[in-house]
């Protein structure tokens, strides 16, 4: 995608959704769970050590099976915790987190209860791995949307709220979301993240008819 960027194919053990792996100077971080196929542990294997991040339980995938073979330690939103029984190496956070300098995690509920963002800000790097809390609805665009699985709307208006004054000024340079990108008509990142971000208006969507089509 860009350098130190790759983004795997996307996984029916997470409803299609997209897991991403960044090459950070702290290590690999893997966001969420790509395919458990033969070619993506050797792919993992041969970039050497890393962790696992999940932004919300549609992206948990095999998460036990991978982290097996992987022995990469998982960052997960404590409210979902217990949907990984078994998995070693399993640490957990609260509302926010900062591993390491440069990345941040920060608790977005609403697409899912433990729903979670990671902000990458280092190196040259300025990104958002926004999970599910936003998704592709047409080229270039990323948005809320109320799905059957969602947790909570309301919550998942005010966690973009809440997104929007933590973020730094001017940040994020993109965004990639853990979706499907069917929508982004090719695209893999949104670009002008800050952007996009400011120009969503959580107060309408929260007016709307409390009962919309759900995606």
């Amino acid at each position: 995608m860009r350098p130190g960027l790759w983004l795997f194919a996307p996984n029916r053990d997470s409803a299609g959704g997209s897991a991403w792996l960044l090459e950070s100077s702290h290590g690999n971080l893997l966001i969420d769970i790509p395919a458990l196929t033969a070619a993506n542990l050797l792919w993992l294997e041969e970039r050497g050590p890393g962790r696992i991040v999940l932004t919300g339980r549609d992206g948990h995938g095999r998460c036990r099976r991978l982290q097996q073979a992987l022995g990469w330690p998982v960052l997960v939103q404590e409210q979902e915790a217990y949907l990984l029984p078994g998995v070693q190496q399993l640490q957990t956070f609260a509302d926010e987190l900062r591993p390491a300098p440069g990345l941040a995690l920060l608790w977005t509920p609403g697409p899912s209860p433990g729903a979670c963002v990671l902000h990458v800000r280092e190196a040259g790097l300025d990104g958002l791995f926004c999970g599910r809390l936003l998704l592709p609805v047409a080229e270039g665009r990323l948005a809320p949307l109320r799905r059957r699985r969602s947790f909570h709307w309301p919550r998942q208006l005010r966690s973009i709220d809440r997104l929007r004054a933590w973020l730094p000024a001017g940040s994020p340079d993109w965004i990639a979301s853990g979706g499907g990108l069917g929508a982004l008509r090719g695209q893999k990142v949104v670009g002008d993240g800050a952007a996009l971000l400011a120009g969503l208006d959580t107060a309408a969507l929260a007016a709307m008819d409390e009962n919309p089509p759900l995606a």
